[in-house]
């Protein structure tokens, strides 16, 4: 099968984030089989969705993996121009959910895999794709839990996320929760009777704030824009109506950490004030949506160099968007970026990639998985 024809059948299954994902992880699974692979099905403790796992070549020596997530953001928006779940061709383009982010680069690699199958390999390489990364990279680390009892640990991990096919080499970590204040309901007319639960929350949001001014004085790295770390909440919700003394305030709050700085611990100065609102009777609720480290790889690093010889451009410092590349890394794994497609393209109607895009990845990844595998490397 062609890359646009495997693409034609993962973009069929609506492997949205937070649902169900046994039909693609079963697809891809039987299409491995085909070339004598066997495809590790490894459920998450949801229950319902899965990491999938398989390896060509010898398991006791240290390969490389090609990394990718199964899942994709809703598609429900109204301007989409024809089924999102169905592969449009137009020209060039390819329209559908994912086809950028990022089931085309699940669709090069799974392409090369005859190649692969009919090789010896003296080094192995490892297919590893993921389930509800759009939420926070939440599969990916119970694969990499698993990765003792699968494999050597991997000398290196291609993140196949778009970048027109130019390796990066650096991203932000990630923190995110959503933080609830519950108080006590009553007529606006009594507030002593009541605990507002949106006052309570400007405690919190003040101790953001100033948490959020005071990053930018560092520390620094000035391959990121901006800077520094960054915290900000994104969303607040309380209140029913204005006669009404709020019995509950919601934020969802997120921080953006530079290498070397935790990002959890970003949010910590929130934490804190939202703990010293129980002295006052307040119920509160910390739950987290998202967490992940940051992704710093040197632009020395073999598998930098190897990148920047297959695809003829030279790394990136860094960019803005998050991927699983650092828990990679984080569990002693050189990990980069680089996949087909545009980031700018994802999460938006009319996602496409093109046939051109496609096909080059294809070739790149074959070259990039010959050239780590050839023996005496």
């Amino acid at each position: 099968m062609t890359p646009e024809d495997i693409l034609t059948e993962l973009i069929r299954f609506p492997s949205i984030v937070g649902r169900p994902n046994a039909a693609i992880a079963g697809w891809i699974a039987d299409y491995l089989a085909r070339f004598g692979v066997t495809a590790q099905i490894l459920p998450g403790p949801e229950g319902d969705r899965a990491n999938l796992f398989a390896t060509i070549g010898p398991r006791d020596v240290p390969g490389l993996i090609l990394s990718g997530h199964m899942d994709v953001v809703p598609a429900e928006e109204p301007q989409w121009s024809s089924d999102p779940f169905l592969l449009r061709a137009e020209g060039d383009k390819l329209f559908g959910r994912g086809t950028s982010d990022m089931k085309g680069f699940l669709a090069a690699a799974l392409a090369i895999v005859p190649a692969l199958a009919g090789m010896k390999l003296a080094r192995p390489v490892h297919i590893a794709f993921s389930y509800d990364e759009e939420a926070g990279c939440r599969g990916v680390p119970h694969l990499i839990a698993r990765l003792p009892s699968l494999c050597a640990l991997p000398e290196a991990a291609v993140i196949g996320e778009p970048s027109g096919m130019r390796p990066i080499l650096a991203h932000k970590g990630k923190a995110a929760a959503r933080v609830e204040i519950h108080g006590r309901s009553g007529h606006s007319s009594r507030p002593e009777l009541g605990l507002n639960a949106i006052h309570a929350m400007g405690a919190v949001i003040a101790a953001a704030e100033k948490t959020a001014s005071a990053l930018q004085a560092g520390p620094l790295d000035a391959v990121f824009e901006p800077p520094y770390s960054t915290l900000q909440i994104g969303t607040v919700r309380g209140g029913e109506a204005l006669n009404i003394i709020p019995d509950r305030c919601r934020i969802e709050i997120e921080a953006r950490a530079i290498a070397g700085v935790s990002p959890a611990a970003l949010l910590e100065p929130v934490r804190a004030a939202l703990a010293g609102l129980e002295a006052r009777g307040f119920a509160t609720d910390w739950q987290e949506i998202a967490s992940y480290p940051a992704l710093s790889l040197a632009a020395q690093a073999p598998i930098a160099r190897m990148l920047a010889e297959v695809t003829g451009t030279e790394p990136l410092p860094a960019v803005s968007y998050g991927t699983e590349a650092g828990l990679y890394q984080a569990a002693g794994i050189d990990a980069i970026i680089c996949g087909p497609g545009d980031i700018a393209r994802a999460h938006r109607p009319d996602e496409y990639i093109t046939r051109g895009e496609l096909a080059d990845c294809a070739r790149l990844l074959e070259r990039l998985c010959t050239a780590f595998t050839r023996p005496g490397r």
